[in-house]
């Protein structure tokens, strides 16, 4: 039997075109999927880049920290130019330090500011690390750095006692600047004194140069004192600078304080408040009395020249060997060693001025009243005249600030 084909189609071919159909199809449509796919994983990234981008935004602090000077500054001043402070946020550290490594004591204040407790020391370099917390309890971190102006104009300060030493109960640390002070309260401020046991010490200005501290009343026997002298980088007046960084220590000795009468022309020597030698004195003859008051030693000379033309007495005295001198008064008062005043000792008042004992030429003989008493007596040990013809000697007339009442010692 013979078949004829259908016009216009094969078998092969026709089953070739309907397989193609369908493999077109199935293409276009994987394609689709494929795109829904592909626009969908877009959607899904973008989201996620989102998301990362707010967690890592809510971990970050929104405190704002603030150092001034700004990093890497020079020529900085001293004082007044150093301050952190924090904005959205509280401060809860800062650490100054200079270059040896040593910490700046500070203080925060309200939580936002944070300013050094004193100066900083000249031509120096200070690192700064802050850290502040918002509040949501994320912390920031700063870290700064800067360096301080190298002064032309210096000054520095000489002072009494020396270190190390042991000195009597009314000894006060005396200090002379070099240059006149127009900022006291700014070197003031730099100078620290503690003591052991404790005692309320304050300082008194004498002029714009010199400066002196004491209690209230005499030291008491024992008690160590330390002064810390911290005067690097100090305006102590306009473009002038202290340079020293010191610490000084003396002890107070045993308590010894004279009475001199200048009547009855004796000395009572007491020590812890009893008498333990009476000694004949000579004291200021008429027109040339004793200053009254209480006097500290300041100076000791085994033998020492005294003319009168240095006082003011002109040519009435010039004696080359006065043994065992102890100054006074810068004015020129002493209690020393008289070899010449025949029996004065005792008697009458022969002196310029000075308080007289009796000892021989040279004074070489230690057992006379002058060489005894010089051999007991300390830098700091309190010599008071009472009775005298003169008026009280004034507090910035040697270390005698003792003179002046508390209350005003202190104003």
């Amino acid at each position: 039997m013979n078949v004829r084909p259908i016009s216009g189609a094969s078998v092969d071919g026709g089953v070739r075109r309907r397989r193609g159909s369908k493999g077109l199809l199935a293409l276009m449509s994987g394609a689709l999927v494929l795109a829904v796919t592909a626009c969908g994983g877009g959607d899904g990234s973008a989201s996620g880049e989102s998301k990362g981008k707010d967690a890592a935004e809510s971990q970050q602090s929104q405190a704002v920290l603030t150092i001034a000077p700004k990093d890497g500054a020079t020529s900085v001043d001293t004082n007044g130019a150093l301050k952190v402070s924090s904005s959205k946020g509280s401060l809860t550290q800062v650490v100054v330090k200079d270059a040896k490594g040593t910490e700046i004591a500070g203080a925060i204040s309200g939580g936002t500011s944070w300013t050094p407790a004193s100066h900083l020391a000249a031509s120096t370099r200070y690192t700064v690390h802050a850290v502040a917390r918002d509040s949501a309890g994320r912390e920031a971190a700063e870290d700064s750095s800067f360096t301080t102006l190298t002064p032309k104009n210096t000054f520095v300060a000489n002072f009494t006692p020396e270190d190390g030493s042991t000195v009597g109960v009314g000894m006060p640390f005396s200090v002379n600047f070099t240059r006149g002070i127009t900022h006291p309260r700014d070197v003031e401020k730099a100078i620290q004194i503690k003591t052991e046991p404790a005692v309320d010490v304050e300082g008194h200005w004498f002029g714009n140069d010199r400066l002196d501290f004491r209690p209230e009343r005499y030291w008491k026997s024992g008690t160590k004192v330390t002064v810390k002298l911290s005067l690097d980088g100090v305006e102590g007046r306009p473009g002038v600078y202290g340079k020293q960084t010191r610490t000084v220590s003396f002890t107070i000795g045993r308590d010894q304080v004279s009475v001199v009468d200048a009547k009855a022309h004796t000395m009572k020597v007491t020590q812890d408040g009893k008498v333990v030698k009476t000694i004949p004195v000579t004291t200021g003859k008429p027109g040339y009395s004793t200053w009254n008051g209480q006097m500290v030693i300041s100076e000791k000379l085994t033998v020492t020249r005294m003319n009168g033309e240095t006082v003011g007495y002109g040519g009435e005295y010039d004696i080359k060997d006065v043994p065992h001198a102890m100054r006074l008064t810068t004015s020129g008062t002493f209690v020393h060693g008289n070899y010449w005043g025949g029996d004065a000792f005792g008697n009458y008042n022969a002196s310029h001025g000075c308080v007289g004992l009796r000892d021989v030429r040279g004074g070489g003989d230690s057992g006379v009243a002058a060489a005894w008493f010089f051999n007991h007596s300390l830098i700091g040990d309190v010599l008071v005249v009472k009775n005298s013809e003169d008026k009280t000697v004034t507090p910035d007339n040697g270390l005698n600030g003792w003179n002046l009442p508390w209350a005003q010692w202190k104003a």
